[in-house]
């Protein structure tokens, strides 16, 4: 009997291995239950925005930290209405609180890639359409694009990026071929919830014009990739000073710089709404880590808790990535030097203080146990 018993609860500790270990491979979406509409709309309470938060949403100052889930979604569908995507596009209010419902229930409680994340990249979206009159440059249909991309850009996110998928040979890198399958499956998630007649803003759009959106939206999403990153900026670098609004082919890099702009633009916040966002993502970075080291995959020294900390994680990033990219943006659009480029300047500086201010107190620890240890030879 104690035999059987034994053999029974080993085959319960497999299945239930099993079960974990298809979960954490993410068989994303099997059930669809999140992808369902909420039929009892309004479901979130209408947070009624004043004229100080509706001022404060066009700027790159807005700190997304002081307000909840319903209060963001009201924002978010404040976004559409107030430029004009809406009644331009005929668009049904009640779908589009729907669809916005429905895209806050299908972004996971990470850390880092969570709905919050998503209304900050809107957010930016939205100022920066502001601050450069994009409105006066681009068509509707393009400024409905690129908001519509910022919203869906990271849904669904597992909390572990692109090379864990690859290097665990995870579902979702299985199903791309290991080519932003993460990216791949936000854009998937993105059009599961738009197939939910429910929950789609594009139903008055003739089939044409769906496959142009369509089209768009993925080509936005998919320039997320950081791995990217070099061959669209560079992609960019070569029109930008001959730059014609007229070239679709120059019109489509630029959306791209855009949302690469808004998705990695903590830093152009102001240094008590940046910050948070750091830990939060060393925050997932650890956790993924942690596991690559448990299941002996290759782990990025970014990434690892023993050897990075915020100053070094930060100053490359702003020095080599952000600085140059918004530089770049700042040649088609001067205004944005004061209120983006600035501010990363100076968040470069002082990461760079903390780091020297780091780098003396270990300097001094180093000598403490140098000389602790020497005391200990005399002896």
């Amino acid at each position: 009997m104690k035999v059987v018993e034994i053999e029974k609860c080993r085959n319960d500790i497999k299945k239930l291995r099993e079960e974990m270990a298809s979960k954490n491979n993410s068989n994303f979406q099997e059930d669809n239950k999140k992808l369902t509409p909420r039929r009892d709309v309004p479901s979130y309470p209408k947070y009624h925005l004043s004229e100080e938060t509706i001022e404060a949403l066009r700027l790159p100052t807005f700190d997304a930290w002081q307000w909840e889930p319903n209060e963001m979604l009201s924002c978010l569908e404040h976004m559409y209405h107030d430029l004009g995507l809406v009644k331009g596009f005929n668009i049904n209010p009640i779908t589009l609180k729907r669809w916005l419902l429905c895209v806050h229930d299908n972004y996971r409680n990470n850390p880092f890639h969570n709905f919050r994340h998503c209304f900050c990249v809107t957010q930016m979206m939205y100022s920066m359409i502001y601050l450069c009159s994009l409105q006066e440059k681009f068509t509707q249909m393009d400024i409905l694009i690129l908001m519509t991309a910022a919203v869906c850009h990271d849904l669904d996110h597992p909390g572990f990026n692109n090379t864990y998928q690859i290097n665990a040979r995870t579902e979702l890198a299985v199903r791309y071929n290991d080519i932003s399958p993460l990216e791949n499956h936000h854009c998937a998630v993105a059009f599961q919830v738009f197939s939910q007649p429910d929950c789609n803003i594009f139903s008055n759009f003739d089939p044409e014009t769906f496959k142009h959106i369509r089209q768009g939206t993925i080509t936005l999403i998919l320039a997320t990739d950081m791995a990217r990153h070099g061959e669209i900026l560079d992609s960019f670098k070569q029109k930008v000073d001959n730059f014609d609004y007229t070239n679709e082919e120059h019109v489509t890099c630029l959306k791209m710089v855009l949302i690469k702009c808004c998705d990695i633009s903590n830093e152009v916040r102001p240094m008590e709404v940046a910050e948070p966002w750091v830990d939060c993502l060393l925050e997932e970075y650890f956790m993924q880590s942690d596991r690559e080291k448990a299941e002996g995959l290759p782990v990025a020294p970014f990434m690892d808790r023993e050897k990075v900390t915020k100053p070094t994680a930060q100053i490359g990033f702003i020095k080599f990535v952000l600085i140059p990219m918004f530089e770049t943006v700042m040649k088609l659009f001067p205004q944005i030097e004061e209120v983006m480029v600035q501010p990363l300047r100076e968040s470069r500086d002082r990461y760079e203080e903390l780091k020297q201010i780091d780098d003396a107190m270990n300097e001094v620890q180093k000598k403490k146990s140098e000389n602790l240890t020497m005391g200990g030879k005399k002896k």
